[in-house]
């Protein structure tokens, strides 16, 4: 089984990146993240056109999760973390063939100090208290999406020009390192140690040619699941294209 995934950043103005990846790719599942549609506006049309069931929860302008199963309905199990109601749309979970998948857009926290980082970091929390209960039923979970964090200087390159964003701050790291502190396998570093494996280039300054990455979109497994992970990857071509997305999909193969 092959798992991806994509902050699409607008689902509709980049559907011909999504469908050209979907084709080559052929995963069996995709978490998407930034839809940026509204529930009525997501192309379940072409998708489905595509080989792929989908569940959603869109959001005007901003946000939006997403799941997509090849050949076969997602079951949808959530579409908010438990807690006080959300209103926006940045969670969704959906059970595929035995192994329970989530799209995680966690939020950005900028600019920091401030309400948003507070934000950031209560929302971490949420995620922390609700993949532990996950992990108590030994059920086969893979917590995959943005999440806005990249976890050491490793996952971002030699720079300082981001050393207040929200994205590479202590607490930032600090809260990553406890969700996986809780017996999360990080699915791509455990197979690839020694090389950066960014997924995301932002827009500014000529970024992507200058291979000015970071690593922000993360696969983690629960301790049921972790022993069949077989491949983990980034598809960076997808990145260079036309219309691009400003992430690429990370993605893995279990046996």
């Amino acid at each position: 089984m092959k798992i991806a995934t994509f902050n699409i950043n607008n689902v509709n103005r980049r559907l011909p990146n999504l469908l050209h990846w979907l084709r080559a790719a052929k995963p069996d599942v995709v978490a998407l993240q930034e839809l940026k549609s509204t529930d009525s506006e997501f192309p379940i049309l072409a998708i489905e056109k595509a080989g792929y069931g989908a569940v959603w929860r869109g959001q005007k302008t901003w946000n939006g999760v997403a799941i997509l199963a090849r050949n076969t309905e997602p079951v949808l199990t959530r579409t908010a973390l438990p807690g006080e109601g959300d209103v926006e749309a940045r969670y969704i979970e959906a059970a595929i063939n035995g192994i329970l998948v989530t799209s995680i857009y966690l939020p950005n926290g900028n600019p920091q100090p401030g309400p948003k980082f507070d934000y950031k970091l209560d929302w971490f929390k949420r995620l922390r208290s609700h993949a532990g209960k996950l992990l108590k039923q030994d059920i086969p979970v893979v917590l995959a999406g943005d999440y806005n964090v990249a976890p050491t200087e490793f996952d971002i390159y030699p720079t300082k020009s981001w050393d207040k964003d929200a994205l590479i701050q202590p607490k930032s790291r600090a809260a990553f390192k406890a969700l996986v502190d809780q017996g999360w396998t990080d699915a791509i570093r455990t197979l690839h140690p020694s090389k950066p494996m960014f997924t995301f280039w932002d827009y500014k300054r000529n970024r992507w040619p200058r291979d000015a990455g970071l690593r922000l979109d993360h696969l983690l497994l629960s301790p049921s699941i972790a022993p069949r992970l077989l491949k983990a990857g980034v598809d960076r071509k997808i990145r260079g294209e036309e219309g691009a997305s400003d992430h690429a999909p990370a993605w893995i193969v279990l046996k």
